[in-house]
């Protein structure tokens, strides 16, 4: 089981932006797939990026495509999601995975999660 936790969520503007952090405690980061997911309460639990094992290949949802970039340092065992533009509609608790799939969109393939963090974009 990978241990996985997050940081970097708090409360920003419309238009600001954040960058969450996921620190993974595995010796295989690199071989792992890592995910991000947010959820509001009363709501299901919503895909947002995922990227390879390497790096080099990323999806994005396409309701943040274009204002949010997921990244990793395997060095670091780290995977980051930067949001720019961030709007109401983004606030949430933001969840970060892992799976040994290549980059799964379902929830089912991811098998370690974080304790997720607080994003919330609000004036």
């Amino acid at each position: 089981q990978v241990q996985l936790v997050e940081s970097g969520g708090g409360l920003v503007q419309p238009g600001g932006s954040l960058r969450l952090s996921c620190a993974a405690s595995t010796y295989s980061f690199s071989s792992l797939s890592m995910g991000w997911f947010r959820q509001v309460a009363g709501k299901n639990r919503e895909f947002v990026a995922t990227i390879s094992g390497s790096g080099g290949s990323t999806y994005i949802a396409d309701s943040v495509k274009g204002r949010f970039t997921i990244s990793r340092d395997n060095a670091k065992n780290t995977v980051y999601l930067q949001m720019d533009g961030l709007r109401p509609e983004d606030t949430a608790i933001y969840y970060c995975a892992s799976s040994r799939h290549f980059i799964p969109r379902a929830m089912s393939d991811y098998n370690s999660w974080g304790q997720g963090t607080q994003v919330t974009v609000s004036s």
